[in-house]
């Protein structure tokens, strides 16, 4: 259980970590959210907006990330 329990703290961290980078990045002018490729209609009574855009580029950037760390712990 303790394993568990240190794994679901990390994964807590890990998300305050991500949501205060983006933040961060909403402060300083990136325009994450709405990038080429991010989808907006907006209709009389409806609304739908798909950011297919930032979920490339937060997918690319994840994905280096994390060959990075597991290259590190090799």
């Amino acid at each position: 259980m303790q394993d568990l329990g240190k794994v679901l703290l990390g994964i807590g961290l890990l998300l305050v970590v991500i949501g205060g980078a983006i933040l961060l990045a909403g402060r300083m002018g990136l325009p994450l959210g709405r990038l080429p490729g991010d989808f907006t209609y907006k209709g009389k009574n409806v609304s739908f907006y798909f950011p297919l855009g930032t979920s490339i580029l937060i997918s690319v950037v994840l994905s280096v990330l994390l060959y990075v760390i597991s290259w590190f712990r090799r």
